[in-house]
């Protein structure tokens, strides 16, 4: 297990980076409790991610990941764009709103980002991420020159190959059980749907890279049996939604409090991309329309703008509340305490006591 020792981490355990849940305090108080705390910067720009960053070293001087999004250039449709806001116009009209005139991709890849890269050659994360595909040569050259080790998400065998020729230090391996966006190169391609478990051996097996489980996994228990599938680690995000450093609002926990836990779906409704989330009002919509939808993440525009019209009638069920298959043992504690919590099940589920020896 080079790659934790590299990090001086004490727990195999990363918090996955959540776009819009992740915070610089939730990084810190995982980091600090000798795990992998994670930022997600691809829903912002090289500024605001230069903030987070400084946030975060105020908060702890160990090591933390930053992730990025490297999704391809979104193809434009005015017809197909066009076609999509008037499908939504009737929700826009239920909370007394019209959609946008246009949409845009408001999400910037970090292919196409120059500031995003010079920043973050500036600042040198210990680790830098990517989800939906990987930089060209270029820009791994140069983060690992900076001294970051680079770390790519993986939906099948041929992505992990992809990042082991690319240069990365590690992948992780994304199963179908997994909340928020799947990771697919290709969003329109077949997806295979390897759930965590047969995923994580066949990269284990096969991907030539040490291999991070990510999916289902929620507690200590589902961390000790990635450990035995041959992971390195184990990526755990809807575990640490309800902890109160994350951004998750009030309804987002309520609804993973609910019985929508326990039904989470694949949709593409919210983004563009297929992701996991609660069954909320706007996933159900989705389930029967038959629109053609924008690309990720033009779509996105639209279903951010429906939200904030719903929200301002007090309507919370149009946002996106990712999670994953394992919500329903989501608890709410706070990071470091849910950190110590799942170093005991570790150790229970070993047959041994906790310790807090270094992990090697």
């Amino acid at each position: 297990m080079t790659l934790l020792a590299d990090l001086d981490l004490t727990v195999p355990i990363i918090q996955a980076p959540m776009a819009g849940v992740s915070t610089p305090a939730l990084a810190a108080a995982v980091s600090n409790s000798g795990a992998l705390g994670s930022i997600s910067v691809g829903a912002t720009d090289a500024a605001g991610a230069a903030t987070m960053i400084d946030a975060l070293k105020v908060l702890t001087d160990r090591a933390f990941n930053v992730n990025l999004f490297v999704h391809a250039t979104p193809v434009r449709s005015a017809v197909v764009e066009a076609e999509w806001l008037q499908a939504l116009a009737p929700l826009f009209e239920t909370f007394d709103s019209r959609p946008p005139e246009a949409l845009s991709a408001i999400y910037k890849s970090f292919a196409d980002d120059d500031d995003m890269l010079a920043m973050l050659l500036a600042t040198r994360p210990r680790v830098v991420s990517f989800h939906f595909g990987l930089p060209d040569d270029s820009r791994i050259r140069a983060l690992k020159a900076a001294g970051c080790l680079l770390v790519s998400s993986a939906t099948n065998p041929d992505e992990a190959t992809a990042a082991r020729k690319a240069g990365m230090d590690a992948v992780v391996a994304q199963g179908y059980e997994a909340g928020g966006h799947r990771g697919m190169f290709d969003p329109d391609g077949d997806d295979s749907q390897l759930g965590t478990l047969a995923l994580t051996r066949l990269l284990v097996r096969d991907a030539g890279l040490p291999v991070i489980a990510a999916g289902g996994v929620m507690d200590g228990h589902g961390v000790r049996a990635a450990l035995d599938l041959g992971a390195i680690a184990a990526q755990l995000g809807t575990a640490f939604i309800a902890c109160p450093e994350s951004a998750a609002d009030e309804a987002y926990l309520r609804a993973l409090g609910s019985q929508a836990a326990h039904h989470t779906v694949m949709t593409r409704v919210i983004s563009g991309r297929p992701a996991r989330g609660l069954p909320n009002h706007f996933v159900r919509w989705g389930r029967d329309n038959t629109t053609s939808i924008p690309g990720y993440p033009i779509a996105y525009d639209a279903g951010k703008a429906l939200n904030q019209a719903a929200r301002s009638r007090g309507e919370a069920g149009y946002g996106a509340q990712w999670a994953g298959q394992g919500a329903p043992l989501a608890r709410s504690l706070p990071a470091a305490d849910l950190v110590a919590l799942l170093v005991e099940e570790m150790a229970a589920s070993d047959g041994h006591e906790p310790t807090n020896a270094r992990v090697t």
